[in-house]
């Protein structure tokens, strides 16, 4: 496909280290590793999502494996992924074999949402890093370091990724839409930060999909939020807690597989909707949200506690939990 006709979010995608927007630190630190890349150790890299975690994963294999950085990189999104199974087909037939024709010092396995696997699945993958530490490193990437198991760890580097500014954001914007020939007002891309909330790769798709409707004011950006994925967590939310059961999993089935949306920031995301609507008993609605959030991570069935969670919500709704007016 030519790159005209890529994903904006992947056609503008940096390809060096250098280039990955307000990291500073972390490019130092990795550009320091890089200089000794055969006493590498595994990386963890941590934040909230679209602050450069993957793109960083990338622009370290490049840097290592130069031209066979495609040959020689595996990456796997284990919040697909998940289970056991995976690990002991998928990755470990990958970290087994190495090919000493060609002079590379390693495989590396990018591992992205990883703290979305199951605990058994993340204790079967730290035996595989410490047997294949000698001709593999692991790129493990997620949003909360607490969901991967400590024995991991204490393995790996830590990087921690920071929250993109509106500065950095709104700029890369105004790249992009002088690249693509796109009018824009400043204010428009303000708003486009704020909605996503530096996230700068929900902002990017943002970006192209108002760019569709002609000039990205704040008038087509609020039509493109209007069918975001963030804005069907409202729906989800507001369905749920007037009884909609139906409906509401309509919702959920749609941010999973039309969106996209992992569980867990579906979780994120609802309470967060949750919070802005001040109910009576918060409590009670946030010890509901963490204890689905506790489950999934444990390696309980996501679909299967979502649905339970828009039950559990349908029925703290239907209590008159919800301040009137």
């Amino acid at each position: 496909m030519a790159i005209e006709n890529l994903m904006w979010v992947e056609k503008y995608r940096p390809s060096k280290l250098e280039d990955l927007v307000n990291q500073s630190s972390i490019v130092a630190r990795l550009k320091s590793m890089l200089n000794s890349p055969n006493e590498m150790p595994h990386l963890l890299f941590a934040g909230p999502p679209g602050t450069g975690k993957t793109t960083a994963a990338l622009c370290v294999a490049r840097s290592i494996l130069k031209d066979y950085w495609k040959d020689y990189t595996l990456e796997l999104n284990a919040s697909d992924e998940r289970g056991i199974n995976i690990v002991r087909d998928r990755i470990k037939t990958f970290a087994k074999y190495f090919d000493k024709r060609v002079e590379i010092p390693f495989r590396i396995i990018i591992l992205d949402e990883a703290d979305e696997m199951t605990s058994d699945a993340q204790t079967a993958l730290r035996r595989i890093m410490e047997e294949s530490s000698r001709i593999c490193r692991f790129i493990l990437i997620c949003n909360y370091s607490s969901g991967i198991i400590e024995p991991i760890q204490s393995r790996c580097a830590i990087f921690r990724f920071s929250r993109l500014g509106e500065n950095d954001v709104v700029k890369y914007l105004k790249k992009i839409c002088r690249n693509e020939k796109v009018k824009y007002s400043d204010n428009a891309l303000s708003l486009i930060y704020e909605l996503t909330e530096g996230d700068l790769r929900l902002a990017i798709n943002m970006l192209q999909s108002c760019s569709v409707l002609g000039e990205v004011n704040i008038e087509n950006v609020e039509k493109t939020a209007g069918i975001s994925g963030k804005a069907k967590i409202g729906e989800l939310v507001r369905l749920s807690l007037e009884g909609k059961f139906n409906e509401a999993r309509e919702r959920l089935m749609e941010l999973l597989r039309i969106y996209g949306m992992s569980e867990r920031d579906i979780i994120k995301y609802v309470n967060e909707e949750i919070f802005k609507l001040k109910p009576n008993n918060l409590d009670e609605f946030a010890e509901t949200l963490a204890k689905y959030d506790y489950r999934i991570i444990l390696g309980a069935h996501p679909d299967i506690q979502l649905t339970a969670m828009i039950a559990e919500l349908s029925r703290l709704g239907r209590e008159g939990n919800l301040p009137k007016g």
